[in-house]
């Protein structure tokens, strides 16, 4: 049997070398074909957001000045004084934390109420006895009375397990795990589901996510290696579909080749797939390389370094060292950010304008840099470049959409918004910086999708500002903190001074229209 799997791999080796070099000598050579750009009569403007824009941070207002003498206050050691002027431009949140307060986590059945305790204890019955109507009943009454019970959920999903039934248990750690993202056991159960599943790379992100919010905890090097490993497994596996849809494609490239003499919508995919095997940074370093060659890149030093520096600082708490991390402006006059596999992140210049301060720009970079650290752009490209092989084709344009127009899931942005304020809070930076940049963007689009590119396929701005205000509430994270709006105000001119907005553009849009 071994020789034979020796053989078969043999074969398809030889297979896959005749294919490659069949398409590589008959086939027309490849061009990435970026059309020429629009007209800037065609592109269209949006200086109607500069109007609607009321800068909270205008330099010259009293705000403004106080927030200068604060951050120098900070800067200095006195944080208190500092706090106190912190406080008098900052306020409240628009939705203060009352009686929606989530409850602190219990595990003693003790602390639950009487009919808390019934449901307990019917379902640990039922459990045993192995009776499904006497177990999931109670258990959903429980955890919907009680979500503070952490045994609760626990139960339920084994529970939903043992029936078959692992999507409901998915989806009942979601919701457990969003109240209480620092509760060992939920973040156990949920990467144990997601293991049984075989989905290695969410259950990976799970633990990082965790290991790198919590990295005091005692289990947090627990979590770091298993999200190690599960994300090695993840990596095997895909390595594995990838050389088989190469294999696969090279041979249908043969008869395509044969039959029509034309194969060269096969070589993307090829190309695609061999980068994508090399991994998530590789990956990232060669598509950052096409990027820098077909957008109009911000070159001045003090522009670049600025948001270098912030993003650096954000990188460094985020535990992906096998990342090299950079940090590129491009001269795009839209509200946009956007970030590659291996930590590359881009930054418009329309974003330095709108964005009100350095913690505001921190917190928009710990926001990309999370979907690097977890993965989520590597995971949308290879699930894209797995179904294209149905056509024999690879979109690269809509791969570069989806990592430039930021399609990904309620999931990742809840998981980027959670990681990035996390790491914000661990900074010497405002723990509000991203809860204030999406006020400004609830304001810019009322609240829904609108206008602004950030936001497109994103769940309602005003749905996650106030998730964001629960969570920087319920963990008590320091919003009286280094502001720096003097400095980046200073930055702010210079782009304005440099890129006006009538000359700005829409470089990524260009770029869509033509990849």
């Amino acid at each position: 049997m071994k020789r034979f799997r020796h053989a078969l791999w043999a074969t398809l080796g030889v297979a896959l070398f005749l294919s490659m070099n069949l398409l590589l000598t008959f086939a027309p050579a490849y061009s990435t074909g970026v059309t020429t750009p629009a007209p800037h009569s065609q592109i269209p403007t949006f200086s109607s957001l500069k109007q609607i824009l009321e800068l909270a941070f205008e330099p010259g207002t009293p705000e403004f000045n106080t927030l200068v003498e604060a951050d120098r206050l900070f800067v200095e050691g006195n944080t208190q004084a500092a706090e106190e002027l912190y406080r008098q431009v900052k306020g409240q949140f628009s939705q203060p934390r009352g009686d929606q307060a989530i409850a602190q986590a219990i595990t003693d059945p003790e602390q639950l109420s009487g009919a808390g305790r019934v449901y307990w204890r019917e379902a640990q019955a039922g459990f045993e006895q192995k009776l499904e109507t006497r177990i999931f009943v109670p258990l959903q009454q429980l955890v919907e009375k009680h979500p503070e019970f952490i045994p609760g959920h626990v139960l339920l999903v084994q529970a939903l397990q043992q029936y078959g039934r692992g999507d409901e248990a998915l989806a009942v750690l979601e919701r457990a795990t969003t109240l209480y993202p620092n509760e060992p056991e939920l973040i156990k159960a949920e990467i144990s589901a997601l293991q049984t599943e075989e989905k290695w790379l969410e259950s990976s992100i799970a633990a990082r996510q965790f290991a790198v919010l919590y990295p005091e905890h005692p289990q947090a090097a627990e979590f770091g290696a298993i999200a190690d490993d599960d994300l090695g497994r993840y990596r095997s596996g895909i390595r594995r579909r990838l050389i088989g849809q190469t294999i696969v494609t090279g041979a249908l490239s043969i008869g395509d080749l044969l039959l029509t003499g034309n194969v060269a919508g096969t070589i993307p995919a090829i190309q695609l797939t061999m980068l994508l095997m090399q991994g998530e940074a590789a990956f990232g370093n060669q598509l950052a390389e096409v990027f820098q060659q077909r957008l109009p890149m911000v070159e001045d030093e003090t522009i670049v370094n600025y948001v270098n520096e912030v993003g650096q600082k954000m990188a460094n708490l985020m535990g992906r060292d096998e990342f090299e991390y950079e940090f590129f402006v491009v001269k795009d006059k839209n509200l946009n950010a956007f970030a590659l596999p291996g930590g590359k992140v881009f930054v418009n210049t329309g974003a330095l304008q709108k964005i009100n301060s350095e913690a505001e720009l921190a917190g928009l970079l710990g926001h990309e840099v999370a979907h690097a650290v977890l993965s989520h752009g590597y995971q949308r490209v290879v699930q894209s470049a797995l179904l294209s092989n149905l056509n024999r084709v690879v979109p690269m344009g809509d791969l570069i959409a989806a990592l430039v127009g930021r399609a990904y899931s309620r999931q990742n942005e809840r998981q980027a918004d959670v990681l990035g304020s996390r790491v914000l809070a661990n900074t010497n930076y405002a723990a509000d910086g991203l809860r204030n940049l999406m006020q400004t963007f609830t304001e810019l689009d009322g609240g829904g999708g609108g206008v602004l590119n950030w936001l497109s396929s994103h769940p309602a701005s005003s749905d996650r500002l106030r998730d964001l205000e629960e969570l920087i509430q319920r963990n008590g994270y320091n919003r009286y903190a280094f502001e720096g709006v003097e400095r980046h105000a200073q930055i702010q001119s210079r782009v304005e001074e440099l890129f006006p907005e009538e000359e700005a553009g829409n470089a990524v849009e260009v770029l869509l229209a033509g990849a």
